[in-house]
């Protein structure tokens, strides 16, 4: 028997952003969905209603595909979320692994299930999750139940670290990664994708690194890992930037993707271009902690290069928010402002690197970032009859430079409308928020740890 094809006609939207690869923006914009795919975007589409089993009136929306954030810890920061004080200083990390360290499975679920909920509702419709999911088996139920489409992956060290991360021997972190990769990639519906996680190279070693890379090649899986100006390879006595280390063992190509690296050289930035690596910026993260993003991330130079870069948000209890929308804007204005040039990363550059840029530095370009027939359905509609819409002429300058995620209307991934007239269909907002704060004053409270309010409460 032929597969059923359920048909959803999206109808009449102001301009449909595409990121095609001719940049088109159609205006009174339609899209036609079968199942998961689009079958059919443009002006006017040549299907009645009767021929369709759902029509959505996108009247005074501007459409976007679903925005990709390559960078997002889910799992933990929710549940005690803007607690840390500015001057916390170098104890930061080391209370946030404290307190993540003694979640349970459940308040590891509720806690990614709101940050999901989060994510979704602002317009973000990929994530990866850098392998701190402690206990994926048991947060599927929130992947699965919320329809997101993510990365993830088990966050893997070989050398001891103050971040309470469990410390594998070489063949464990082999043997755990192989398990997780068989059992994972490619489950609920296609939507999940299993990656290699090293944590950080000052705390992976050069040659679990080069077996990893080696993994991730036999599986056809992405790799990511954490990289800064500080530090180098673990158990490693050359002193040299991570960038060439990560070369020298063979954690390079065109499926890594490495996140943060601020502070990257030239010779770094031809590696990257060389050999096809790629990176994710966090200028949410870099900012909030007084890093000089503009002055520290080589944004244009990578670009100029042809390096392949996308964007992410880090975590909610370290950059503080998960909006795609507001770090794109970040990585469009300060880059400007450090180079002192208007013209650095204009508004279609930044919002290419939220969308088919993303996806790009994530192997997926192939079936999201874009919103052309036979690729994903991940559709985000913004309402426009709102203040900071307002007036519109230019869709792309407003997206990036007016609006934020407040004005999301409606967003499809695989098809499936997840968040309607502003509503998440798959969960109780409000059952979950009350949940999710119980949990981090539990935490709180069981881990002794407290960050009083410099202003009195009274």
């Amino acid at each position: 028997m032929d597969k059923q094809i359920n048909r959803i006609l999206i109808k009449d939207a102001a301009y449909v952003i595409t990121m095609d690869e001719k940049r088109r923006i159609i205006r009174d914009g339609s899209i036609l969905i079968e199942n998961d795919l689009i079958s059919a975007v443009g002006k006017a589409i040549d299907v009645t209603q009767s021929d369709v089993d759902t029509v959505i009136e996108a009247k005074d929306t501007v459409i976007t595909p679903g925005f990709i954030n390559g960078h997002c810890h889910i799992s933990y920061a929710h549940a005690t979320r803007g607690i840390f004080p500015d001057d916390l200083g170098d104890d930061y990390l080391v209370n946030v692994f404290r307190l993540q360290d003694s979640m349970t499975a459940e308040e590891e679920l509720w806690t990614s299930l709101l940050a999901i909920t989060e994510l979704l509702s602002y317009g973000t419709t990929t994530i990866m999750d850098p392998g701190s999911t402690k206990n994926v088996d048991v947060c599927l139920d929130a992947y699965e139940s919320s329809g997101i489409r993510m990365i993830t992956g088990v966050q893997l060290a070989d050398a001891e670290n103050p971040y309470r991360m469990k410390v594998y021997s070489h063949e464990q972190a082999l043997r755990v990664t192989e398990s997780f990769l068989s059992q994972y990639n490619g489950s609920l519906e296609g939507r999940l994708y299993a990656w290699v996680m090293p944590f950080s190279p000052e705390y992976v070693s050069g040659e679990l690194l080069r077996e990893l890379k080696v993994l991730s090649d036999q599986f056809n899986v992405g790799c990511t890992l954490h990289i800064n100006k500080a530090g180098r390879l673990a158990s490693d006595d050359i002193n040299e930037s991570p960038v060439i280390a990560l070369e020298r063992f063979g954690f390079v190509g065109s499926n890594v993707t490495l996140a943060h690296c601020l502070g990257l050289s030239d010779e770094e930035i031809d590696i990257l271009a060389s050999t096809n690596t790629a990176v994710i910026t966090c200028p949410t993260n870099v900012v909030k902690n007084g890093g000089g993003y503009g002055q520290n991330f080589p944004l244009a130079e990578l670009i100029e290069s042809k390096v392949r870069v996308g964007i992410g948000t880090d975590a909610g209890n370290n950059s503080n928010l998960l909006e795609t929308n507001r770090a794109m804007y970040l990585a469009a204005v300060l880059t400007k402002d450090a180079t002192g040039d208007p013209a650095q990363i204009p508004a279609e550059k930044a919002l290419e690197l939220a969308t088919i840029d993303g996806a790009k530095a994530l192997g997926l370009e192939s079936h999201i970032g874009s919103l052309e027939v036979g690729k994903k359905a991940d559709i985000v509609m913004y309402d426009t009859l709102r203040p900071e819409w307002q007036t519109l002429f230019n869709p792309v300058n407003t997206l990036v430079y007016n609006a934020d995620g407040r004005s999301v209307k409606t967003v499809l991934v695989d098809g499936r409308v997840l968040i309607e007239d502003y509503i998440p269909k798959f969960v109780d907002t409000e059952r979950l928020i009350r949940k999710v704060q119980g949990i981090g004053s539990t935490m709180m409270k069981r881990n002794n740890v407290s960050f009083p309010s410099k202003w009195p409460f009274v």
